[in-house]
């Protein structure tokens, strides 16, 4: 802690002391009579005059537009330097707030140990206003305390006192560490002069800077005689009294990082015996024992390796530490308080989005379960569903098994209609190898009886001729009978000739008839059968029939699909028929 900031923390008392209101405000005349003893104490030439000018806007009351902090920075604290008795400085200051501050009702220490306490207080209090000390600090002091006083730390109790104090605040302010050590609340059955020396221990330690002290024996530099003397170790020196009152002081012992202390041997009748070398001179000191002296050689090496380091002394380091770790866990703290801020703003929305999310998963789960009744019922009914399908497709196998039974027994069957047919094609191409071998053997009869019918019809012609030649001749002459008659015996014997002739033209003729009748009985028979064939093979042709584009012209439809052949076929061969039939009938 800084020399500004000590000496502020004595004069917020003082001033907070003068503002009996609290109202922030103090009069000018009361601040003029600060401002003066402040001077006085710190060794600083007083100005009254820039007091006047500082505050010249406010003549009259409580003076604060400016404020008295720019003030005592500037005239004062500007110009103060270390050459004061600080204790004095806070006597006065403690003068001014204790008079207002201070209940002495029930306290077991005097005033002075109460000043000690407060100037304690500030030390360790926190650098911010008003003035508090934290639950770390006092705990602190008060073990300082019962070591000094020789007793044993009570953790329990000051963590109930601890858990007490957290329930109502978290620290204590000067006034209230005075009443919670006056009353003897962590000194029970100790006295109030053991109590008085344990604060006077801390308060040197703490306030006076006093690392270590006690009688020893110094051997001296001009007699070399060995004198009992009062020493007291700070930072930067020892300094050796005549008594424990301070009261006349012989010397000090300035320290620096060049200074050493070492241990010597016992000589001259002097035990336990160290030595501490300076740049100018060195000093032999006697402790009352070894461990005496070991906590000497100790605490002196200690001063001096933190001057070699220009480091301050270890309690004020320690509270610089343990400052800078309350500040880091406040910050740390401020982290965590602002990031469960964040987490409580990020929370809250997520507990507005989770009943959101809840509010829609209950309408979901609304929906859900609608959805599920009716993904039952669709279920129930696809099983229905599915179970008639089964049945169906079990009817439907079974129809399939028996159709693909039946389909088999008729690809049994139309295979061996293949076959007949294949047959029956094979007897077709025999019959039609008849009927055109019959039609051929019918032509040529229709042509013998075609030449023996014009051979007849010649024959006649010539016969006719003759029989009127004959006719002719009889007319003509009677004379002529004879000789005709001759001639028509002979005629007559070629004429009987020419019948023998044509009898037997006609007995040829009726042997052809004969033969024609047996060929068109043949070809009637052929046809007959060729057309019973073509009847059967039309018929498994509708079986079988490849389906392929018809003739554009109109068909006949059968019994059995469409007919082979079309009107205009089937008229032409009716002609053809007809004309068969006519010359058949001609020929008989």
């Amino acid at each position: 802690m800084g020399l500004r900031d000590e000496l502020l923390k004595a004069i917020w008392h003082a001033f907070t002391a003068l503002d009996v209101d609290k109202s922030g405000k103090v009069s000018k005349s009361q601040l003029k009579v600060l401002s003066h003893n402040l001077c006085t104490v710190m060794k600083i030439p007083h100005d009254p005059v820039a007091l006047e000018e500082h505050f010249k806007d406010d003549d009259e009351g409580p003076v604060s537009n400016h404020g008295y902090m720019p003030y005592l920075n500037t005239f004062i604290l500007d110009k103060v330097q270390d050459n004061f008795d600080r204790v004095d400085f806070n006597k006065m200051c403690w003068t001014l707030c204790a008079r207002k501050n201070l209940n002495r009702n029930h306290l077991l220490i005097t005033d002075d140990d109460a000043f000690k306490i407060w100037c304690i207080f500030n030390f360790l209090s926190e650098d911010k206003y008003p003035l508090v000390i934290v639950t770390e600090e006092i705990e602190y002091f008060l073990r300082k305390l019962t070591e000094a006083m020789g007793g044993s730390w009570v953790e329990e109790k000051f963590e109930d006192y601890k858990l007490q104090l957290n329930s109502s605040q978290q620290c204590l302010s000067a006034w209230e560490l005075i009443e919670l050590i006056g009353t003897g609340h962590f000194s029970k059955g100790m006295d109030r002069q053991t109590l008085s020396m344990g604060i006077s221990e801390v308060f040197q330690e703490l306030i006076l800077d006093v690392l270590k002290q006690g009688y020893m024996m110094k051997k001296g530099h001009k007699r070399k005689n060995w004198t009992e003397r009062w020493f007291l170790l700070r930072p930067n020196a020892i300094s050796y009294y005549v008594s424990e009152d301070l009261t006349e002081k012989k010397g000090d012992i300035m320290l620096d990082g060049n200074c050493c202390v070492e241990s010597l041997p016992d000589k001259e009748g002097k035990k336990c015996l160290f030595i501490v070398k300076c740049a100018d001179k060195s000093f032999e000191i006697s402790a009352s024992d070894k461990k005496k002296k070991q906590e000497w050689i100790q605490a002196i090496q200690t001063c001096i390796n933190l001057l070699k380091r220009d480091l301050p002394a270890p309690h004020h380091e320690s509270r610089q530490k343990r400052k800078e770790l309350r500040q880091k866990l406040q910050a740390e703290q401020e982290q965590l308080e602002q990031r469960m801020k964040e987490l409580q703003t990020a929370n809250e929305n997520k507990q507005r989005e989770l009943e959101a999310m809840r509010t829609k998963l209950e309408e979901a789960a609304a929906n859900a379960a609608e959805e599920e009744r009716r993904r039952l019922q669709t279920q129930s009914e696809l099983q229905d569903r599915y179970r008639m399908d089964l049945e169906r497709e079990k009817m439907v196998r079974q129809q399939m098994e028996e159709q693909v039974a039946q389909k088999s027994s008729e690809l049994e069957q139309y295979l061996q209609r293949v076959r007949e047919l294949e047959d029956m094609y094979h007897r077709l191409e025999e019959a039609l190898e008849d009927e055109r071998q019959a039609r051929q053997d019918e032509e040529a009869v229709r042509k013998l009886q075609a030449r023996l019918l014009e051979e007849e019809a010649a024959k006649r012609a010539e016969l006719e001729q003759l029989h009127l030649q004959q006719q002719k001749a009889i007319s003509q002459t009677e004379a002529e009978k004879q000789e005709l008659e001759n001639e028509r015996l002979a005629k007559e014997t070629a004429l009987q000739a020419a019948m023998s002739q044509l009898e037997q033209l006609e007995c040829e003729r009726q042997g052809a008839l004969e033969q024609y009748e047996e060929v068109m009985k043949k070809l009637e028979h052929a046809t007959n059968k060729t057309r019973s064939w073509k009847d059967k093979v039309a018929h498994h042709e509708g079986l079988i029939r490849v389906i392929q584009p018809g003739s554009k012209g109109p068909q006949r439809i059968t019994n059995w699909g469409p007919a082979a052949f079309t009107d205009a076929e089937l008229d032409r061969r009716e002609q053809d028929w007809q004309e068969k039939k006519s010359r058949s009938a001609q020929a008989q």
